[in-house]
């Protein structure tokens, strides 16, 4: 059996402004988002973990650093990690993205399955995001000699892991962690920490 712990980065300069971030590597983490990390980082202290994989983009490598800091351990990239791409709709603010693509976003946002293969133009499907997060955490689970790992990602990468264990929930918050077991193949939701 192997224990995950999966977080969302801190609060950035988008999250503050409503602007959809997907790849956009230029928002940064807010005062608040590095706090909220750190109290994460002490939340995460007593749980034995080894290593911490991380997006690529800066607000949760950010994120991911201060934690590693405080446990004391190694973080590495991965760009199975990534954020959704959302394509033409990168860094627009949420309402305009609402009434520019209207029935489409309204899709895009829902939780419903029947439009997990909605994309943007440009942009990435849920279950195309779905499939090779699933693809990284099993290979962290199955190939690698950790029992306690840390991931570093996003609110869509969070969505989507729960969706798939049946627990629908959106719009997580900045810094959630979610305790993930996995035991021969299967995994299973444990807890959220906060």
């Amino acid at each position: 059996m192997k224990d995950f712990y999966v977080f969302r980065h801190g609060e950035t300069s988008y999250n503050v402004s409503g602007h959809i971030q997907g790849h956009s590597n230029d928002s940064r983490l807010t005062a608040n988002g590095k706090l909220q990390a750190q109290a994460a980082g002490y939340k995460l202290k007593s749980k034995n973990i080894e290593i911490i994989f991380s997006s690529p983009l800066d607000r949760a490598v950010e994120t991911g650093r201060i934690i590693a800091d405080i446990i004391k351990v190694p973080l590495q990239t991965d760009e199975r990690l990534i954020e959704v791409n959302v394509g033409i709709a990168e860094g627009m603010h949420y309402l305009e993205a609402e009434k520019q693509f209207a029935d489409l976003y309204r899709r895009w946002r829902s939780t419903d399955p029947q439009y997990a293969d909605t994309r943007f133009e440009g942009g990435e499907t849920k279950n195309e995001v779905r499939a090779r997060i699933f693809e990284a955490l099993n290979f962290y689970a199955a190939e690698t000699p950790y029992h306690h790992i840390a991931v570093s990602a996003h609110g869509i990468t969070l969505t989507l892991i729960l969706q798939a264990l049946q627990i629908q929930r959106y719009d997580i918050p900045n810094c959630t962690i979610v305790h993930l077991a996995y035991n021969k193949n299967n995994w299973q939701f444990v807890e959220y920490l906060n």
